[in-house]
């Protein structure tokens, strides 16, 4: 592969409409330098909006004819977890990435204890076909799976990925996601602070979805939109596999009910985070009702980074 020069960066900054700032040309600049022939990759990670995933993305270009391919965490996962239960991680790895080479990971992060698993199997298998990995995270590799009760479990993996990967910070000042346009359906949603202008469903209306194997309570669900009252999708136990199946099945939804955050617990915070980020990343268009999550206040001690990024896709809506 030929080096890819910095300009190629500034040329798409300047198409873009913005000039690098430091944090991103000096991440511009590892990414220039980097072989992928030589399995060494870079984790870029750093606060939401700071440019990590367009740096990615124009380093991905670069590459030319370089076999790649670039997957976000909660779908590839969800795939990764279907397919190792019914054909074994190599066959897996086969019908997931082909011929790749360098392998682009979005938005990394782990909090759950299978995904941390199957992510260390995930790693040897990589190895072994000396795919390259390049990620995008908010949480620096020692902040993964930050759950104390898993943690040091997960540690042998961290320091694995540390050996294979450069640890690059882009943290810049600017928050150019909060402070840009949204020209996405996933921003044409609404924040309400009541249902005024909104139909509200029919008892009638109420159904049990089973989007894979947890019924899950909509107050409706019909053509396009499903609505769902906080309470029912995020303080049960409900996943991130249920909502990637929803966000397929219905591309516009209404969330209401939402609570002060000093009221949800620890798992409707963190559920709450995934649904926005699934949403997001799927291009749904979201309705949220009741509380404003957008405006600062009390930190709940759960959320932390993800937080921050779901403050920050928040911010999109209307």
């Amino acid at each position: 592969m030929k080096p890819i020069r910095v300009d190629v960066f500034d040329r798409a900054a300047h198409d873009a409409g913005f000039v690098l700032d430091s944090a991103q040309r000096a991440a511009a600049e590892r990414l220039a330098a980097m072989d992928p022939a030589t399995g060494r990759g870079i984790y870029l990670w750093g606060p939401v909006g700071r440019g990590k995933t367009w740096l990615m993305d124009v380093f991905r270009e670069g590459l030319g004819g370089v076999p790649s391919r670039r997957v976000h965490f909660h779908e590839f996962f969800r795939r990764l977890h279907e397919l190792v239960h019914t054909d074994g991680i190599e066959r897996a790895m086969d019908l997931l990435l082909g011929r790749c080479k360098v392998l682009f990971f979005d938005e990394f992060h782990v909090h759950d204890v299978g995904d941390g698993a199957l992510l260390t199997r995930l790693f040897a298998v990589l190895r072994k076909r000396r795919v390259t990995l390049v990620v995008t995270s908010n949480y620096p590799p020692d902040g993964l799976m930050p759950n104390p009760l898993f943690h040091e479990t997960f540690v042998p993996t961290i320091e694995v990925l540390k050996e294979r990967m450069e640890i690059v910070e882009v943290a810049g000042a600017v928050d150019y996601r909060e402070s840009g346009t949204a020209g996405r359906r996933f921003g044409a949603g609404r924040y309400l602070s009541d249902a005024a202008g909104l139909q509200w469903p029919a008892a009638a209306d109420r159904v049990t979805l089973r989007p894979t194997t947890q019924p899950i309570t909509a107050l409706s669900a019909a053509g396009d939109l499903v609505w769902f009252e906080f309470a029912d999708l995020c303080e049960r136990p409900t996943s991130t596999l249920d909502y990637l199946s929803l966000a397929a099945a219905y591309p516009r939804w209404v969330l209401s009910g939402v609570p002060r955050m000093a009221d949800a617990s620890p798992d409707g915070v963190q559920r709450f985070c995934n649904v926005v980020d699934i949403l997001h990343d799927q291009d749904a268009e979201l309705t949220l009702v009741g509380a404003d999550w957008r405006v600062s206040g009390p930190e709940p001690v759960a959320g932390g980074l993800d937080l921050a990024r779901t403050r920050s896709r928040l911010a999109l809506l209307g």
